[in-house]
Formats: C-alpha cells, sequence, structure tokens
C-alpha cells in the first residue's frame, strides 16, 4: 500500500471515529442501558423460570446473542447512516474524485462501522460481567467472529447508505430486515425449543438465517457448544464479506445513487 493511499485510509477511518465518539452519549451509552434492561429482564426474571440450556443457565446463554446483536445493529446503523449524511451534505464526492482506490473508501467507512461495534462489544460484555461471571472458552472464534460480522453488517449499511434517497430509507432495512433475523437468530433460544415450538418449514428458515449462523458461532467461543458448526459459520461470513464487497465497490465505481 503507498503512503498515499494509507494516508487517505487513516483520514476518512479517523474522521469516522471522531464522528461517533463526538456523540458517545448517543452512540456509545444507548447499547450499555439496552442491555442492561435485556440482562434484568430476559437474564434475571424470565431466565429463572426457564432454567439452564444445554448445561448453561439461561444468563450465560444470552450473553453471547446479546452481543452480537448490539454489534450487527450498531455496525450497521453507523456506516449506512455516515454515508448517507456524507451524500446530504454532498461532501462524499470530495472523497470520491480524490485520486485514491474505491476500496480505500470502502475500508475507510467500514473501518468507522468495525471500530464502533468493537468498542460496543467490549461494553455489552463489562455490562454483563455485573450480573455473571463469563468464561470465555476459545478467544481466536470470538475475535474472528465479532470481526467478520461487523465488517460485514458494516459494508451492508455501506450498500443501504449508497442507495437511501432519504433519512426514512436509512431505518427500513433494520426495521424490516435486521430486527427479524436478529429475534430469530438463536439470540434466546437453542435448536432443541425449536423442534417443540416451529414446524419443519420455519426451522428450515431459521436454520437458513445467516445471523443463527454468526450468534451460534460467537456463543462457541463463550461456551464451547453450540447449534451449528463454527467453521461453517465462519466461511458463511467470509463468504458474505466477498460478496458485499463486490457489490459495494461495483456501486461505487459506478456512482450509484450519487452521480445524476
Amino acid at each position: 500500500m503507498s503512503n498515499r493511499n494509507m494516508t487517505a485510509l487513516s483520514t476518512i477511518w479517523i474522521k469516522e471515529c471522531t464522528r461517533f465518539m463526538r456523540i458517545w452519549v448517543q452512540t456509545l451509552v444507548p447499547p450499555a442501558i439496552t442491555m442492561s434492561l435485556y440482562f434484568v429482564i430476559f437474564g434475571k426474571l424470565i431466565g429463572d423460570r426457564i432454567g439452564p440450556i444445554d448445561g448453561s443457565s439461561y444468563m450465560e446463554f444470552i450473553v453471547p446473542g446479546l452481543i452480537m446483536m448490539a454489534v450487527i445493529t450498531n455496525s450497521y446503523s453507523n456506516v449506512s447512516s455516515s454515508f448517507f449524511s456524507a451524500k446530504f451534505q454532498r461532501n462524499v464526492e470530495e472523497i470520491l474524485v480524490a485520486p485514491v482506490p474505491t476500496w480505500v473508501v470502502i475500508f475507510g467507512f467500514v473501518g468507522g462501522g468495525v471500530a464502533r461495534a468493537c468498542i460496543i462489544g467490549v461494553i455489552v460484555i463489562f455490562v454483563s460481567t455485573l450480573f455473571i461471571d463469563i468464561q470465555i472458552a476459545n478467544y481466536a472464534v470470538i475475535v474472528a467472529t465479532i470481526l467478520l460480522t461487523s465488517i460485514m453488517f458494516s459494508m451492508a449499511g455501506l450498500i443501504n447508505g449508497i442507495y437511501a434517497k432519504n433519512f426514512d430509507d436509512i431505518s427500513i432495512i433494520p426495521t424490516f430486515v435486521l430486527t427479524p433475523l436478529t429475534y430469530l437468530g438463536g439470540v434466546f433460544y437453542s435448536a432443541s425449543m425449536l423442534e417443540k415450538v416451529f414446524n419443519e418449514f420455519w426451522q428450515g428458515v431459521i436454520q437458513v438465517n445467516p445471523i443463527y449462523h454468526m450468534v451460534n458461532a460467537f456463543r462457541y467461543g463463550f461456551l464451547g457448544s453450540a447449534d451449528v458448526n463454527y467453521v461453517v459459520a465462519l466461511i458463511i461470513l467470509v463468504g458474505f464479506n466477498i460478496v458485499l464487497f463486490a457489490v459495494a465497490y461495483r456501486l461505487l465505481s459506478k456512482g450509484t445513487g450519487i452521480r445524476s
């Protein structure tokens, strides 16, 4: 990588990090409060009635899913809102006409989403230690899953920001796609519960949900067991990242949503 590209990449990344750190009360504090409520309501009040799942207490079981839910939501919203704001203020054109490759622009914006997601992941982990003693079975799987997931949803947020024509378009995907997929992604239940509640069709639908595999791979990193093969889940994440990068690269190269 040339010095020019490195300078451009670090500049965009620092700008993105400064953006969400400057308003940390709005970007970092709410997830901590929301997750605390999940821990109290689902972990303590409801969890005691549910009992252990797959050898772990209900609180231990949902912690990885809640962390992953916060990572997914914040990495996506950070990049989608940031890129659309740059379009709305018409300063993204200055970045795109600069003599730097398209991939530098993508990595700069995505890097900001990954940074925010990782910070929030650490915050949620700290909050969870106030309720339970966290046991980690595989650090490598945890790091790989959280990085690949935050990169994937940051790039998905970038694509959303590219296509968005107004601020309402930013909230459509999180509301009607991410939220249902997240709640059907095994955050609050295991595969053994599916057999009692869902018929075979809905079990199949949940199995093809990529978030289901992400959550369970992340859960494997904490508990040492999961409903899916974590290697397959990581391969799925890598595949999605490659596809989304190719899509984002093509859209930015063509100037989709920017050049009229």
